[in-house]
């Protein structure tokens, strides 16, 4: 049997000083720990790599401190929409979806269109797909929080749109990857946008080969940022390309494609892992929220550039 990993991310970008010091940053670490803590069961029991990702990212989602699902990005008009996909790397199979307003987890959304002919849906249909395959639906409301609100209320006049990691409000875009024990990756991520997003933007986070990837041969890809600029440069394939074509190994391979990233004016980061279950987080934020776990141990989290904290409880 091959050992188990899973890494998850909670989103790149500018965290305030306060946000980075404790108390505030257990916040933090709590969730993303709380999120791998359910993936690596998963993985321990034999589950698959992307039952993992999807019940990884799904924990995250319900928790208001990260930009995906409860507590997402407000858009410019004042509502929210929701995004994500997932790819299992055994066979490349895709889910996506966009625009969702209903569905109290997208990521569960994306993975329950894998293996139907077509891969991505949008909008009050794809809500209508997700409820059709029993997931949980919820009013509109449920994913406004008064943090978010305070958020867009402050820049909602300035035709911009920022990061969600661009001030001191804790949320951030979410998302996993994993290796299971026969050996198969698998990626999911999610996302509510940019804040102060024109209504109908789409970015990275549902387009497979921009924000998610996963192939056995390769590596599974999980990334954030600013998405559209992830999306100009087909960045977590172009990941996997550097590894398959240019021997690039997994960290060089995603600081070369975030290099990309930073030339059409990008910003953000990624967690990566290869077939050989080796780990790279690579940003060029100051600050990316993500953790990582490995067999049977304990959730490492981190922040910071270069930390490693061990969650004991």
């Amino acid at each position: 049997m091959s050992p188990i990993v899973i890494a998850a991310h909670g989103g790149a970008g500018r965290l305030g000083l306060r946000q980075v010091k404790y108390p505030a940053r257990k916040k933090y670490e709590d969730g993303i720990a709380d999120a791998l803590e359910v993936g690596q069961k998963i993985l321990l029991k034999g589950g698959s790599a992307l039952q993992s990702v999807t019940e990884t990212v799904a924990v995250l989602e319900d928790n208001e401190l990260f930009n995906a699902g409860r507590g997402a990005a407000i858009c410019s008009d004042g509502t929210v929409e929701l995004s994500a996909s997932v790819m299992r790397g055994s066979d490349r199979a895709v889910g996506a979806m966009v625009g969702l307003k209903r569905t109290k987890n997208p990521v569960r959304a994306a993975k329950s269109i894998l293996g139907h002919s077509h891969v991505l849906l949008f909008g009050p249909k794809a809500d209508r797909y997700a409820d059709s395959k029993g997931l949980d639906m919820v009013p509109s409301t449920y994913f406004y929080t008064k943090r978010r609100r305070r958020q867009w209320e402050r820049i909602r006049d300035s035709d911009t749109s920022v990061l969600d990691h661009s001030d001191d409000e804790p949320q951030g875009t979410v998302g996993a990857v994993a290796r299971d024990r026969r050996g198969n990756l698998a990626a999911a991520t999610s996302t509510g946008g940019l804040v102060n997003q024109l209504a109908g933007r789409v970015g990275d986070t549902p387009i497979i080969g921009a924000g998610t990837w996963a192939d056995n041969k390769t590596c599974a890809v999980s990334a954030t940022g600013k998405g559209d600029a992830f999306a100009r440069v087909s960045f977590a394939r172009r990941v996997a390309d550097l590894i398959e074509l240019g021997n690039y190994s997994l960290m060089d391979a995603g600081l070369f494609a975030l290099e990309e990233v930073r030339a059409v004016k990008g910003q953000g980061g990624c967690i990566a892992i290869d077939s050989d279950g080796v780990l790279a987080m690579p940003f060029i934020t100051e600050h990316m929220v993500r953790g990582w776990v490995v067999g049977k141990g304990r959730p490492t989290v981190a922040i910071l550039p270069d930390e490693m904290i061990v969650k004991t409880q």
